[in-house]
């Protein structure tokens, strides 16, 4: 049985945290003002879904995974997609009329995007199952990260929004599609 090394376990979960950075970025752009508790709430949440993620996968088995591994990617995609047209669809429509600006740090939007950004953990967490490696290690590991990442993202986002104005919500919808469109071609180009 194979084993992995910390420096490939915090690569691992790096690139497992590049959806939570495209996500971030794009979600913050689209906020007119941002506040600490939307930064912590997003990168804990992300976190969280990140760490739980691989422990799920880890305890699933490969059966369970077979099963989820058809469709994952479609799950995925009618997420992401799902956010991002509303946030596109908002960024067409004043404020009076849509309430407020698409906030991802709360509700649905939040639980939404938190799986769907995790969703790929579950996967390599099924893979930590048959290989040597220490699965709270890896959970935590992956769940700092994906904080970390998420935070730097939103507070880069938030510094785009200012430059790009008004186009925001617009740019953060139409990222977040084509998040969803990249995990789709990727899963069908295979």
């Amino acid at each position: 049985m194979a084993s992995i090394d910390y420096i490939s376990l915090l690569f691992i979960s790096l690139a497992l945290s590049v959806d939570c950075f495209a996500v971030a970025v794009s979600g913050s752009i689209a906020l007119k003002r941002v506040f600490p508790i939307q930064v912590i709430r997003l990168s804990f949440a992300f976190g969280f879904a990140q760490a739980v993620m691989p422990l799920l996968g880890w305890l699933a088995g490969r059966t369970v995974v077979d099963l989820i591994s058809a469709y994952d990617h479609w799950v995925a995609f009618v997420l992401l997609a799902g956010v991002g047209g509303k946030m596109l669809w908002e960024s067409f429509h004043p404020e009076e009329e849509s309430g407020k600006n698409a906030d991802i740090t709360r509700g649905i939007m939040l639980l939404t995007l938190s799986v769907a950004t995790s969703i790929d953990s579950l996967a390599v967490g099924l893979s930590f199952a048959f290989l040597k490696v220490n699965i709270a290690l890896a959970s935590v590991t992956i769940g700092l990260v994906a904080f970390i990442v998420t935070a730097v993202s939103f507070l880069i986002g938030m510094k785009l929004g200012r430059m790009i104005g008004k186009r925001a919500e617009m740019i953060g919808g139409a990222v977040l599609i084509a998040l969803g469109l990249r995990i789709i071609l990727e899963h069908l180009l295979e």
